[in-house]
């Protein structure tokens, strides 16, 4: 088996590639990324030695280099991680990146993939194509309901979702789509919420919150993520969307005072700050189809989160030099984050 994995430098990529190089030992892995702000060559240095791992960079949105990687590794399968997915930034004067990425790059994927006779085209997605849901109710989102983006960025991940599904009415192509929750874990860049609190935390930063803090996001470990895509993959049934999530709703500002509780700190240092444009109140994943027709369970689900988020922590503390490096390489010396 040799699969192409797509946006392999960035924080779920990374943890895929290796998930498949532990458990997986005679499947070859091609990973393909552009190397952004966001995808960190250092993630995957430490494969540099691993026969079964070749890194290719390139970009989605260009055809040329999607096709040269095709022609010559021949891959049997795709994972599609490559994406613009910070939401802040398709807000603030990025929307045409999203776009392009997004949309543009897995178009060129889907018609690449047609013309080499790919066997099997996984797309990566997230729950918040589906809009939010009330804060004191709302049924969690099931692969039926309705899309309804609030930001550019959901609205990006919506059509490529749509045009991945597109492919496989129109043309045949066996596609798979997963929507997952929000993610953490270690290889995270420290713009996103968790390694963002951590980051700020340890360096007796202010602790921005949006609005009032009382945003709810239903928190997955990336590991857990990966092993369910991971079943979607070789189970899943062709042309069927899965969610992927653990039940482990958390408001924003809890979460916020659990890290500065494992880190001893106080949390005088929380600030609220003006809230997102459009931000979603809460998201709630329901993962019955992929646990009842895969057999898939989160090892960290909500008797568990505490664990897993004092173990993120702990990687965050044990790799500090890594945190440095990748703010600096994504943003600049010494940013600091608003």
């Amino acid at each position: 088996m040799k699969i192409l994995v797509t946006g392999s430098a960035g924080f779920i990529g990374t943890n895929f590639v290796r998930l498949l190089l532990r458990e997986r030992p005679d499947w070859e892995i091609v990973s393909f990324d552009k190397l952004t702000y966001a995808g960190n060559p250092e993630n995957l240095q430490e494969l540099a030695g691993e026969s079964r791992h070749v890194f290719v960079q390139g970009d989605i949105v260009n055809a040329d280099d999607v096709r040269a990687v095709f022609s010559a590794h021949q891959p049997d399968w795709l994972v599609n991680f490559a994406a613009e997915t910070h939401v802040d930034r398709s807000i603030h004067g990025h929307a045409a990146e999203f776009l392009q990425t997004n949309i543009v790059g897995t178009h060129v994927l889907l018609e690449t993939a047609r013309e080499h006779g790919l066997k099997k085209f996984l797309h990566v997605s997230t729950d918040e194509v589906f809009g939010d849901l009330p804060l004191d109710g709302g049924t969690p989102f099931t692969e039926s309901t309705p899309y309804n983006p609030s930001s550019p960025y959901a609205v990006s991940k919506a059509a490529s979702d749509m045009l991945v599904r597109s492919y496989h009415r129109t043309f045949g192509l066996p596609v798979l789509v997963t929507n997952t929750s929000n993610n953490f874990g270690p290889y995270q860049l420290p713009e996103k919420l968790i390694p963002h609190l951590i980051y700020r935390a340890e360096r007796g930063e202010p602790l921005p919150i949006y609005g009032d803090g009382l945003n709810v996001r239903d928190w997955i470990h990336v590991e857990d993520h990966c092993t369910g895509i991971l079943a979607v993959l070789e189970r899943g049934e062709i042309g069927e969307t899965y969610n992927i999530g653990a039940t482990n709703e958390r408001h924003n500002i809890d979460l916020a005072k659990m890290i500065l509780s494992i880190l001893g700190k106080s949390e005088d240092s929380l600030t609220y700050v003006t809230d997102r444009p459009g931000h979603d109140r809460r998201y709630a994943i329901d993962s019955t189809k992929i646990m009842s027709e895969l057999g898939w369970r989160p090892k960290f689900d909500a008797a568990h989160f505490e664990e897993a988020l004092k173990a993120t922590v702990e990687w965050y503390l044990a790799h500090k030099d890594w945190s440095d490096r990748a703010v600096e390489r994504a943003f600049g010396v010494n940013v600091h984050f608003k």
